[in-house]
């Protein structure tokens, strides 16, 4: 489903999730909380609730399979680079899509980006299948002439997909691959930053000439960054009343942002690639799915105001986890199918 303009609240967890093929199991993670440095900014404070929990756990969630298929074969991602990209920006966003593959607690210790992701893989499609925690970074085109312009609709990113793989051999991947359309700080699309910061959905035939699953997220640097990158950026209302700005944990506030909606909208698209698997709610034009439950959610105590208590680093930057080569990043949590809840491997109870 669409990410939604939003405001995030602050926390931090610890539960890592294994899962096989077959029955899903939980595994607890003790974390070394005294080489930890953690911190639980507030914003201004608001009685929603005399729960102490607030990560989301419910019981009155309907989120149902509805019998399609889930990315549960290794996950091969398109990237199309729209408009311009530095280089260092586009290695930010490959280093957190290839984390999420990156097991080795050496190479990305706990809480890694693997851990978050294997929430996702508690999913399954209608056989027992899990959504696969191999990723893949297949095939990049780079669309530096603003083939559609500098503003895009819903219906013309599209045209993007389809330039791409008209373009270059770029392949046609209807069994294992997924689309990423990544535009620059200066093109604008369709609802950006007033109703959307990314979205996913499926391209027509008529339009590409298959039926591929897709994601769109934008860098809101320069157009909304305190809409689509907060916490990094906050909005001129909130004035004293609320905590400043976090410092972006790659000193990159736009790129930094689209990682946690890249984040959402990934882990959306594996489990609800063609509209019809995983989601709450009646309207499959509008799904709830497994982010938007946890939308703003960070960490243990998040929700009700809170983002919950996440982790700085020794030059002030916020993150929640690790990823691979020394990344950090800030990403939300996900419905967890076995707690009911909201989950992410920084969890602390």
């Amino acid at each position: 489903m669409s990410f939604p303009m939003f405001q995030l609240f602050l926390v931090i967890i610890i539960i890592q999730f294994g899962s096989n093929h077959g029955s899903p199991t939980k595994q607890t993670t003790v974390l070394d909380i005294q080489n930890q440095n953690y911190f639980n900014p507030k914003l201004p404070p608001r009685t929603l609730s005399s729960n102490k929990k607030f990560e989301g756990s419910s019981d009155l969630v309907n989120l149902r399979y509805h019998m399609g298929p889930v990315l549960s074969s290794p996950i091969n991602i398109y990237l199309i680079w729209y408009g311009k990209w530095t280089a260092s920006q586009q290695l930010l966003i490959k280093d957190f899509l290839l984390s999420v593959s990156t097991f080795n607690h050496r190479a990305a210790p706990s809480p890694s980006v693997a851990e978050w992701w294997s929430t996702v893989s508690l999913y399954t499609d209608q056989t027992g299948a899990n959504i696969s925690r191999s990723v893949l970074i297949a095939g990049e085109y780079s669309d530096r002439k603003y083939s559609q312009g500098t503003h895009l609709t819903r219906l013309s990113i599209q045209d993007v997909i389809a330039e791409a793989v008209k373009s270059k051999p770029f392949t046609v991947d209807h069994k294992k691959g997924i689309y990423l359309v990544l535009t620059s700080v200066d093109v604008t699309m369709q609802d950006f930053c007033r109703a959307v910061c990314g979205f996913h959905y499926f391209t027509f035939a008529s339009k590409v000439g298959y039926t591929l699953p897709y994601a769109w997220v934008g860098n809101s640097g320069k157009q909304c960054p305190e809409v689509c990158a907060y916490p990094f950026a906050v909005p001129g209302y909130m004035g004293g009343s609320g905590p400043g700005a976090l410092k972006a944990p790659n000193g990159d506030v736009g790129v930094d942002g689209m990682i946690s909606v890249l984040g959402h909208e990934l882990a959306e698209l594996s489990s609800n690639p063609l509209v019809n698997a995983w989601y709450a709610g009646e309207d499959p034009v509008a799904p709830t799915e497994i982010g938007d439950l946890c939308e703003g959610l960070y960490g243990t105590g998040g929700g009700g105001g809170y983002m919950g208590q996440v982790m700085k680093d020794k030059d002030g930057r916020t993150y929640n986890l690790n990823g691979r080569r020394g990344r950090k990043f800030l990403v939300q949590w996900i419905w967890s199918p076995t707690l009911k809840a909201c989950a992410g491997p920084n969890a602390m109870d």
